[in-house]
């Protein structure tokens, strides 16, 4: 009889052993960081994002705005493409103005640039593609067209930053 006790102990104590390892194993693995980049990658280089439209120099606006945002969020250090834990490359697919909304006589009181990108993070050290994604983001103007451009760069540029540090 007592050794029926103490063989049930002794399961109950490895039952209990078994899932504190198995709960405490996953908790570590959640960070609240609310990053969810590997834990090697600390830096990133953004190459001037190619450009197949006719738009002069949107392809500098959009590499320099992510570069700008990165920068300000903290999370990775910009660095050269050949220091670079990672990489942020992307292409400018199209540019497209359209009337956004319309006056009584059926004229064009606003209009909208939409810009269309597509982007890919890499993994340099692991030679891996983390994520490619096409965003289409727009802004309103109505005289000054750039006004329309920088307010769809920036949302564009704020979507591939959260893209690449939280993963949503």
């Amino acid at each position: 009889m007592n050794s029926d006790v103490t063989v049930r102990n002794t399961l109950c104590i490895a039952i209990i052993c078994f899932f504190f390892l198995i709960f405490s194993s996953e908790c570590g693995i959640y960070s609240f960081s609310g990053s969810s980049l590997p834990s090697h990658i600390k830096t990133v280089a953004v190459p001037l994002f190619e450009d197949s439209t006719s738009e002069f120099g949107i392809d500098q606006e959009i590499t320099d705005g992510l570069i700008e945002v990165v920068t300000q969020d903290n999370t990775l250090k910009i660095a050269t493409p050949r220091g670079a834990d990672s990489l942020i490359r992307g292409k400018i697919t199209q540019v497209q103005d359209r009337a956004g909304q319309y006056d009584e006589q059926e004229n064009a009181s606003d209009f909208r640039i939409y810009i269309t990108v597509s982007v890919s993070f890499e993994d340099v050290k692991k030679r891996k593609v983390l994520w490619e994604e096409t965003w289409t983001h727009w802004g309103a103007y109505t005289s000054d067209r750039q006004e329309g451009i920088e307010e769809a760069i920036d949302k564009i540029a704020q979507d591939i930053l959260n893209r690449t540090v939280s993963g949503w």
